[in-house]
Parts: structure tokens; sequence; C-alpha cells
């Protein structure tokens, strides 16, 4: 290693011009590798850096706000005096290398790429592609490229085991990764095989509006995994609803019955419904009353206690994929309407006295004449008359109030 010419030191050397140094040394951070030398303009300079570039560049000190410098002149005044090759040498011989940052970010660029490549799993490769995917992984694992790697083996591993057969999230985090706690909710491990679950999603055919917040809650989505997450909470109502012959009954006749999702995912049953419609509804007081007026002669009639959960929708779910024909009513009021836009979409229910006939009818026989519907509105994507005229009435009609019309289309033989 060449000594440093001790004129270098006098010049540009010591604590006074150290803020000097920085900014020369970024000026050539940030250039290209390989750039051709250009101008610099400095600003905000004391007396002592004045000085400095005045007798660098063999002008006369001057007072100004900034002061531009050729780099290539500079650099051929430094050789030409035998002090140093260029002004980037004689800063290196200062403070030691200077990196380019361009090329760090290549590097640091290349190896992400690289580690996102190495992943088993195609979906968890294929979800690493794009910038923002990739800039969770980042955030994961704290800018870590040891712990991006181990991140996504624990996440490939999961995403081998799925779709599972019910098998609960501590169990699967236990067997797959060595802690039960591992995919609870905030893990990192939880949130990538996520994020690749809702990706799959999205990709299917007929995935639905990929905007829905309702499709993002986490329950459901480890549910639609085959995982169960709280699976006694928020069991599935049902009544009548028929399974093959062979097959052992899941409600005594004329009974209301649960099903939880335990029970759905591990030993689901098999629905006896293709062909055949089965109502939907909101309350589960409509069951009940259902139950009371026609017990063994209702119709098939499940319930999604409002806004439907994670059992709610993998029944759903199963009865449209046993080819049920599903017809939905709810309240007459925004959220019963949001609920039955969601229902309508993912399950291509279709609607059950649902439309603006039947609230003008309802609203014409109300006990109340007092507004009382909330402020907002929420469209009908089935009936695009029906939000209007409840803007109109001001009405909110609910679903027991109109019990005997729907109890009339239950009726059966």
């Amino acid at each position: 290693m060449n000594r440093m010419d001790p004129r270098l030191q006098k010049l540009l050397g010591g604590d006074e011009l150290a803020g000097l140094r920085q900014r020369l040394r970024r000026h050539f951070e940030r250039a290209e590798p390989g750039a051709a030398p250009g101008l610099l303009r400095l600003g905000s300079l004391g007396a002592a850096e004045r000085e400095a570039l005045a007798l660098l560049t063999g002008r006369p000190p001057r007072e100004a706000k900034s002061i531009q410098i050729d780099i290539s002149l500079l650099d051929a005044t430094l050789r030409d005096a035998g002090i140093a090759g260029s002004l980037h040498h004689a800063l290196e011989q200062l403070d030691g290398p200077i990196v380019h940052l361009a090329s760090l970010r290549a590097v640091a660029r290349a190896s992400w790429s690289a580690v996102a490549a190495a992943c088993v799993h195609p979906a968890l490769a294929g979800y690493l592609q794009t910038p923002t995917t990739l800039g969770l992984l980042k955030r994961l694992a704290r800018q870590d490229i040891s712990a991006a790697q181990r991140l996504l083996e624990a996440a490939d591993a999961v995403l081998r085991r799925l779709p599972a057969g019910g098998v609960a999230r501590a169990q699967l985090a236990a067997e797959t990764l060595g802690n039960a706690h591992a995919l609870d909710n905030g893990q990192a491990a939880a949130t990538l095989v996520l994020a690749t679950l809702r990706q799959i999603e999205k990709d299917q055919p007929n995935a639905g509006d990929p905007d829905d917040a309702l499709d993002e809650r986490t329950r459901d989505v480890w549910a639609r995994a085959g995982v169960l997450v709280n699976e006694l909470a928020r069991p599935a109502l049902l009544l009548n609803l028929p399974v093959q012959a062979d097959e052992t009954p899941v409600c005594a006749p004329g009974e209301p019955a649960y099903l939880s999702l335990r029970r759905l995912l591990r030993t689901p049953p098999r629905w006896a419904v293709a062909g055949h419609t089965v109502f939907v509804c909101e309350n589960p007081n409509l069951v009940a009353i259902a139950a009371d007026r026609l017990g063994m002669g209702c119709a098939a009639l499940v319930c999604t206690d409002g806004m439907p959960a994670a059992a709610q929708r993998t029944l759903l779910t199963q009865l449209a994929q046993a080819g049920a024909r599903l017809r939905y009513h709810g309240d007459f009021d925004w959220p019963g309407v949001q609920i039955g836009n969601h229902v309508m979409r993912a399950w291509r229910a279709v609607p059950w006295r649902f439309g603006v006939a039947d609230y003008e009818a309802a609203a014409a026989c109300a006990a109340h004449t007092r507004r009382d519907l909330a402020d907002g509105c929420i469209a009908a994507s089935w009936d695009a008359a029906l939000a209007p005229a409840m803007q109109r009435h001001g009405l909110a009609i609910a679903e027991e109030a109109v019990a005997a019309s729907l109890l009339g289309d239950l009726r059966q033989d």
C-alpha cells in the first residue's frame, strides 16, 4: 500500500475538514461505478472548507454561497502534483475505501432474489416474485438474509402439509416447526403462510372480489386450508339438512342442530343436496320459528348467524360443492344487505324474498312508522332498486318480521 503524501494531510486532512470530506465521499458513493468525473456543486461551506478547496483547485478563496468543482480538473491537479492519483484516491487514503451504494444495492438485490428463488413450494416462490411481496419477507426477517432463509424453510414446510384434514393450528405448528405457538397470529411464519394462501385463492378461477376485506379474516383462511383455529367457536346452525342415505343424520328430524368447524373439516358429512334448494337465513330466531311451526315439514335451512364465520362459510362451501341451489334472505338493513352481497357473491346464492317488491310489501305492513334505518347506503348487488327504496322509507325490517311469508316457502308436504 502506498504511503500517503504529507501534503495531502495538510490540504484535506484534519478534523475541521471531516465534514467536507464526507460530502465529497458521498458524491463518489452515489456515482455509478465507472462513471466519468463530472461537476460537483458544494454549498454552505465554512471558511476552512473554502480555503481547502481553493488550495486544491488553485483558485483564490472567496466568499460565496456555493462552489462548483470540476472533478476531472481536480484529479489532474492532484496527479500532476504527485499528491494522489485522483480525488477519489485521495479520499480513500484519508478515510478508507469508498463503497459504491449502487453496487451494494445490486448485491443485496441479487442476494434476496437468490433466497426467494430457492423456495421449494411453487406458490411461495411465485408469491415472492414482486418487489412488494419480497418487501414483506425483508420486513419479517428484519433485513437479515439468514433469518429470511430460515423463515422461508419454515413457511415451505407448513405449506407442504396443506391442505390439511382438520388439524389444529397448534398441532400443525408443533409437528412441523417444533413450536406449538410458531403459527400464532403475528408470528412471522404464520404471516408468510397466510399471505401465500391468500395469493393462491386470488389466482384461482372464480375467486370472487380480491378486495373483499371479509375474506381476509385469519381464521377463515386457515379453515379453507383445513387448519382449525378456535374450532368450537360459532358453530353453524342448521335444520333438516339431508345427508346420504347410508350416513348417520347430523341432526334429529325437525330439530335444529349445530355443527362445529372441527366436525365439518375433520369428518365432513356427505350432503344429499345435489339439485335441491337449501334456504339460507341470517338470524337464528328464524330457524327456531321454522322448527316450532314446521318441524319435520320444513325444507333444508341453514343460518349464517350474521356475517358468516369460519364454520358457516365452510358449510356453505360444502353445500355449494355438493350441488345445492342456495337461496338467501336477511334483514332489510344495511348490514343485512352487506351480508347478502357477500353470500350471493361467494356462494352464488340467489335472493329469497329479498328484493325491492318484498321490502315494499313489508314496509307497508310494518307495525312502526318511525324512521329507524341507519344513515348510509349499501347497494344490493342482486337488485339495484332495493337500496333507494330502503332510503326512501327509512325503515329497517327484521327478518323475523316477515317470517310468515318465509315459512310459506319453507313448508314441505
